[in-house]
Protein backbone atom coordinates (compact mmCIF):
# COMPACT_ATOMS: atom_id res chain seq x y z
CA UNK A 1 0.00 0.00 0.00
CA UNK A 2 0.83 3.76 -0.30
CA UNK A 3 2.92 5.67 2.15
CA UNK A 4 -1.33 6.96 2.73
CA UNK A 5 -3.11 3.88 2.80
CA UNK A 6 -6.26 4.13 4.57
CA UNK A 7 -8.78 1.25 5.92
CA UNK A 8 -11.76 2.60 6.01
CA UNK A 9 -14.36 0.86 8.34
CA UNK A 10 -17.47 0.55 6.43
CA UNK A 11 -20.95 0.02 8.04
CA UNK A 12 -23.33 -0.29 5.05
CA UNK A 13 -22.88 1.64 1.88
CA UNK A 14 -25.06 4.74 1.98
CA UNK A 15 -22.80 5.62 4.93
CA UNK A 16 -19.84 5.17 2.68
CA UNK A 17 -20.72 7.23 0.12
CA UNK A 18 -19.67 10.71 1.91
CA UNK A 19 -16.65 9.24 3.68
CA UNK A 20 -14.70 7.53 0.52
CA UNK A 21 -15.78 11.34 -1.07
CA UNK A 22 -14.22 13.15 1.25
CA UNK A 23 -10.75 10.45 1.99
CA UNK A 24 -9.96 9.58 -1.77
CA UNK A 25 -8.24 12.82 -2.89
CA UNK A 26 -5.87 12.51 -0.04
CA UNK A 27 -5.23 8.40 0.75
CA UNK A 28 -5.70 5.20 -0.83
CA UNK A 29 -8.47 4.12 0.31
CA UNK A 30 -9.43 0.41 1.10
CA UNK A 31 -12.97 -0.22 2.71
CA UNK A 32 -13.65 -2.79 5.29
CA UNK A 33 -17.05 -4.49 5.73
CA UNK A 34 -16.99 -5.91 9.98
CA UNK A 35 -20.52 -5.41 11.13
CA UNK A 36 -21.06 -8.67 13.55
CA UNK A 37 -23.77 -6.63 15.26
CA UNK A 38 -25.64 -6.82 11.78
CA UNK A 39 -29.56 -8.90 13.20
CA UNK A 40 -30.58 -10.96 10.97
CA UNK A 41 -27.57 -12.66 8.95
CA UNK A 42 -29.57 -12.14 5.56
CA UNK A 43 -30.03 -8.67 6.74
CA UNK A 44 -25.71 -8.70 7.27
CA UNK A 45 -25.65 -10.56 3.77
CA UNK A 46 -27.38 -8.02 1.90
CA UNK A 47 -25.76 -4.77 3.19
CA UNK A 48 -22.51 -6.85 2.71
CA UNK A 49 -23.20 -6.70 -1.03
CA UNK A 50 -24.45 -3.25 -1.36
CA UNK A 51 -20.92 -2.56 0.27
CA UNK A 52 -19.22 -4.46 -2.17
CA UNK A 53 -21.00 -3.37 -5.09
CA UNK A 54 -20.74 -0.07 -4.67
CA UNK A 55 -16.74 -0.50 -3.96
CA UNK A 56 -16.58 -2.62 -6.73
CA UNK A 57 -17.92 0.23 -8.62
CA UNK A 58 -15.55 2.97 -8.01
CA UNK A 59 -12.64 0.41 -8.58
CA UNK A 60 -11.63 0.25 -4.95
CA UNK A 61 -10.02 -2.73 -3.24
CA UNK A 62 -13.28 -3.86 -0.11
CA UNK A 63 -12.31 -7.00 2.28
CA UNK A 64 -14.57 -8.39 4.62
CA UNK A 65 -14.56 -9.83 8.21
CA UNK A 66 -16.04 -12.80 10.13
CA UNK A 67 -20.22 -12.77 10.24
CA UNK A 68 -19.41 -13.77 13.95
CA UNK A 69 -22.65 -12.55 16.19
CA UNK A 70 -22.70 -14.75 18.36
CA UNK A 71 -19.25 -13.51 19.69
CA UNK A 72 -20.97 -9.83 19.59
CA UNK A 73 -23.88 -10.68 21.36
CA UNK A 74 -22.04 -12.13 24.19
CA UNK A 75 -20.08 -9.06 24.31
CA UNK A 76 -23.34 -6.74 24.41
CA UNK A 77 -25.22 -8.93 26.68
CA UNK A 78 -25.24 -7.56 29.93
CA UNK A 79 -26.27 -3.95 28.39
CA UNK A 80 -28.94 -5.41 26.24
CA UNK A 81 -31.82 -2.83 27.86
CA UNK A 82 -29.39 -0.08 27.38
CA UNK A 83 -30.58 2.92 24.71
CA UNK A 84 -29.22 3.74 21.67
CA UNK A 85 -26.42 5.84 22.19
CA UNK A 86 -25.33 3.94 25.65
CA UNK A 87 -23.08 1.34 27.04
CA UNK A 88 -23.61 -1.35 24.01
CA UNK A 89 -23.20 1.11 21.57
CA UNK A 90 -20.07 1.63 23.06
CA UNK A 91 -18.90 -1.70 22.84
CA UNK A 92 -19.77 -2.07 19.65
CA UNK A 93 -17.97 0.88 18.24
CA UNK A 94 -14.62 -0.68 20.52
CA UNK A 95 -15.71 -4.14 18.70
CA UNK A 96 -15.67 -2.75 15.49
CA UNK A 97 -12.64 -0.49 15.43
CA UNK A 98 -10.49 -2.57 17.66
CA UNK A 99 -11.11 -5.44 13.93
CA UNK A 100 -10.70 -2.84 11.78
CA UNK A 101 -6.92 -1.63 13.21
CA UNK A 102 -5.69 -5.38 13.12
CA UNK A 103 -6.72 -5.53 9.94
CA UNK A 104 -5.04 -2.43 8.81
CA UNK A 105 -2.07 -3.91 10.48
CA UNK A 106 -1.96 -7.27 8.72
CA UNK A 107 -2.45 -5.67 5.79
CA UNK A 108 -0.17 -3.32 6.25
CA UNK A 109 -2.35 -0.15 5.73
CA UNK A 110 -1.33 2.64 8.06
CA UNK A 111 -4.73 4.73 9.09
CA UNK A 112 -7.70 3.31 9.98
CA UNK A 113 -11.21 5.58 10.23
CA UNK A 114 -14.94 4.33 10.04
CA UNK A 115 -17.69 5.68 8.98
CA UNK A 116 -19.88 5.75 11.85
CA UNK A 117 -19.24 9.17 12.54
CA UNK A 118 -21.95 10.34 9.52
CA UNK A 119 -24.76 9.11 12.06
CA UNK A 120 -26.77 11.92 13.16
CA UNK A 121 -27.47 9.40 15.89
CA UNK A 122 -24.03 8.66 16.63
CA UNK A 123 -21.24 10.50 18.69
CA UNK A 124 -18.79 11.40 16.74
CA UNK A 125 -16.37 12.33 19.91
CA UNK A 126 -16.86 9.37 21.37
CA UNK A 127 -16.18 6.89 18.26
CA UNK A 128 -12.94 8.91 17.71
CA UNK A 129 -12.11 8.77 21.37
CA UNK A 130 -12.36 5.27 20.76
CA UNK A 131 -10.39 4.85 17.57
CA UNK A 132 -7.09 6.98 19.58
CA UNK A 133 -7.40 4.20 22.42
CA UNK A 134 -7.01 1.66 19.70
CA UNK A 135 -4.15 3.62 18.07
CA UNK A 136 -2.04 3.36 21.07
CA UNK A 137 -2.90 -0.43 21.43
CA UNK A 138 -2.60 -1.48 17.79
CA UNK A 139 0.11 0.90 16.64
CA UNK A 140 -1.79 1.96 13.28
CA UNK A 141 -2.59 5.64 13.35
CA UNK A 142 -6.46 6.73 13.79
CA UNK A 143 -8.14 9.20 11.27
CA UNK A 144 -10.67 10.56 13.52
CA UNK A 145 -13.49 12.28 11.35
CA UNK A 146 -17.00 13.86 11.84
CA UNK A 147 -18.17 12.97 8.40
CA UNK A 148 -21.77 14.88 9.53
CA UNK A 149 -20.34 17.70 9.48
CA UNK A 150 -20.87 19.71 6.34
CA UNK A 151 -24.25 18.13 5.30
CA UNK A 152 -22.08 14.89 5.52
CA UNK A 153 -25.23 13.23 6.46
CA UNK A 154 -27.66 14.92 4.22
CA UNK A 155 -25.22 14.42 1.35
CA UNK A 156 -24.98 10.80 1.87
CA UNK A 157 -28.46 10.41 1.83
CA UNK A 158 -28.69 12.61 -1.77
CA UNK A 159 -26.03 10.28 -3.20
CA UNK A 160 -27.23 7.18 -2.12
CA UNK A 161 -31.07 7.77 -3.43
CA UNK A 162 -29.10 8.75 -6.59
CA UNK A 163 -27.48 5.27 -6.62
CA UNK A 164 -30.54 3.50 -5.78
CA UNK A 165 -28.69 2.22 -2.59
CA UNK A 166 -30.63 0.62 -0.32
CA UNK A 167 -30.66 2.40 3.48
CA UNK A 168 -32.14 0.48 6.30
CA UNK A 169 -34.54 2.40 9.10
CA UNK A 170 -31.83 0.63 11.98
CA UNK A 171 -28.74 0.77 13.16
CA UNK A 172 -27.85 -3.19 12.93
CA UNK A 173 -28.13 -4.87 15.95
CA UNK A 174 -31.46 -7.03 16.72
CA UNK A 175 -32.13 -4.15 19.73
CA UNK A 176 -31.49 -1.18 17.52
CA UNK A 177 -35.26 -2.39 15.88
CA UNK A 178 -37.16 -2.12 19.09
Amino acid sequence: MTEKSLLLHICCAPCGTVPVKRLMPDYSVAGFFYNPNIYPQSEYLFRKKEFEDYLNGLGILSYSGTYDNDVWEEAVKAFQNEPEGGARCVICYRFRLRETAGMAKRLGINFFSTTLTLSPHKSADTINKIGIEIESESGVQFLGKNFKKDDGFKESCEMSQEMNMYRQNYCGCRYSLR
